[in-house]
């Protein structure tokens, strides 16, 4: 078994697929070889591994997927039937039998790949081929240990972080019904024309956020309630708003009021989506990969090792504007690494940014450092008639020489895609300090272009950190193409469990409700009958 290293040090079992999937095939040729009678019923009375199967198929909420897309009522109903009431004869029982075999299989495919094909809502993530799942192969390996759950743990991607989920998942919904939601907060205190609890003010709902908080974790258990908003509970709403995307100061305006009050069937739902999305993606089948997380706004390079993730570099980014510019969802390989880059201003927005501010003020393209490119090539520095009518033509283009001012910094990282998306350096390092980053033009800008460059060229030891800076600095625009691509993945998921804690994230392009748009219409299909 191969172990998983979190980004604070804690280790993680990671099963050893290639051992599994030899259990897997072993256990089908037991089975092929051994006695014909049916794992599930004996007579026509359902047996252990009968009742195993209708346990599972209705604690399906708890791996994150919705009992009734396997008709886990009708089988459970059916196996009671069955088990008191008289006992089936042959047609019905094989009936039984096949719809449990069915529903079983489809639960595991369901666990290992996903409900979705994630290319039916993003056409932009052309996914690899995955190493293929055989639900019959983990079904039967299942069996012979006389174990559903052993074929769940096979089905299920073998990565910590869907672990740590889907016990995050369990423990939000054991709190659905938890009387600390039972009744929304009171109004908060009225501090000049805004609502907000800041340090010793005294408000009504002490008691009851304080039962909240306990609930969630971000308080210990039997915390006592202080008379006026002070230690702990001033501590606790700190460590609830780190995990919401809320600056932690501790004061309860608006941000941290609304999440507060967003109940744990919602948040448990919101998990059971990142586990869909986690299913989709086969972390573990490229060597070195980098994945930008959108609505956390944050990058993380790693390796795998002996089957291990190893976090290398984490880092914050800035992504595209939720209203107009998103960033979309990428799966891509980085090929090349540009130097003190040109950037070729995209059309969109030389209409509607670039041409308007030449028109007003010609001197704009010298203060930025602008140029045009004629279609043949040519190189033209100052503004003009017919400069701006070949750029509104779109006969000539427009770009931004190397320098300080360049919107694409002292470094570009290319993976070539659709959409012209790449990862690059910005002189306007302000905006990391922001909660919420979303204020590109769709582009990924980095926080640390240079910790991503030494994780990406570790393994061309003609290029070491001296080399790097140098070309970064040298204002004078050189490509490097990569030996060995690096995979990129632009992913978005709106919860994620770091150092055993559980983090949500805004939904900044409303991509939840869509996927949840997509399951239901796959839901309501695969419950037609037949």
């Amino acid at each position: 078994m191969a172990r998983h290293k979190a980004d604070n040090g804690t280790v993680h079992p990671v099963f050893d697929l290639p051992a599994l999937r030899r259990l897997c095939a072993l256990a089908g040729c037991l089975l092929a070889a051994g006695a014909q009678a049916s794992p599930w019923l004996d007579g026509g009375r359902p047996g252990p591994l009968a009742q195993q199967a209708v346990t599972l198929l209705a604690s399906a909420p708890e791996l994150g997927l919705v009992a009734e897309d396997y008709r886990a009522t009708m089988l459970g109903q059916e196996v009671a039937a069955a088990a008191h009431g008289p006992a089936l004869d042959a047609t019905a029982a094989g009936r039984l039998e096949a719809a449990l075999d069915a529903a079983l299989r489809r639960l595991l495919m369901d666990l290992n790949q996903g409900r979705i094909d994630p290319r039916t809502l993003y056409p932009t993530m052309a996914l690899p081929a995955r190493t293929p799942f055989d639900a019959r192969a983990a079904l039967d390996a299942g069996i012979a240990a006389g174990s559903l759950g052993a074929a769940v743990r096979l089905a299920e991607p073998a990565l910590p972080q869907y672990a740590e989920l889907r016990q995050a998942l369990q423990g939000y919904r054991a709190h659905e019904h938890d009387p600390a939601w039972a009744a929304p907060l009171p109004p908060l205190p009225l501090s000049g024309k805004t609502r907000k609890l800041e340090a010793g003010a005294a408000w009504s709902g002490l008691a009851a956020l304080n039962q909240r908080l306990m609930a969630l974790g971000d308080l210990p258990a039997a915390s006592p309630v202080p008379p006026v908003y002070t230690e702990p509970l001033l501590g606790g709403v700190r460590r609830f708003q780190e995990r919401h995307g809320v600056t932690p100061d501790g004061v309860i305006g608006a941000a941290t009021f609304a999440r507060l009050e967003i109940k744990p069937a919602a948040r448990a739902a919101q998990l059971a989506l990142a586990l869909e999305r986690l299913r989709w993606t086969p972390l573990l089948e490229s060597r070195r990969m980098i994945v930008v997380n959108i609505p956390e706004f944050v990058l993380r390079a790693y390796e795998v090792q002996d089957g291990r993730i190893v976090i290398s570099r984490r880092m914050r980014v800035v992504v595209g504007q939720a209203l107009d510019k998103r960033t979309p969802l990428i799966d891509a390989e980085l090929r090349a690494i540009e130097f003190s880059p040109y950037w070729n201003v995209p059309p969109s927005i030389v209409r509607s940014e670039t041409l308007p501010k030449l028109r007003r003020d010609p001197g704009y393209l010298a203060r930025e450092g602008f140029e045009f490119v004629a279609g043949d090539g040519s190189v033209h520095g100052s503004v003009s008639a017919q400069a701006l009518d070949e750029l509104a033509a779109g006969r000539w283009r427009i770009r931004q020489k190397p320098g300080p001012r360049n919107a694409l910094g002292d470094i570009k990282f290319v993976f070539p895609n659709a959409e012209q998306i790449y990862l690059h350096h910005t002189p306007s390092t302000g905006l990391f300090a922001r909660d919420r980053r979303d204020f590109s033009h769709g582009c990924v800008r980095l926080e640390d272009p240079l910790a991503l460059a030494l994780f990406v060229l570790q393994d061309t030891p003609d290029w070491p950190e001296a080399r790097i800076r140098e070309a970064m600095a040298a204002g004078e625009s050189k490509t490097l193409r990569l030996a060995e691509p690096v995979r990129v993945l632009i992913a978005y998921g709106t919860a994620l469990v770091k150092d055993g804690r559980v983090f949500f994230f805004d939904d900044v392009y409303r991509q939840d409700p869509r996927l949840e748009a997509a399951l239901r219409q796959r839901a309501a299909a695969v419950s037609r009958p037949d």
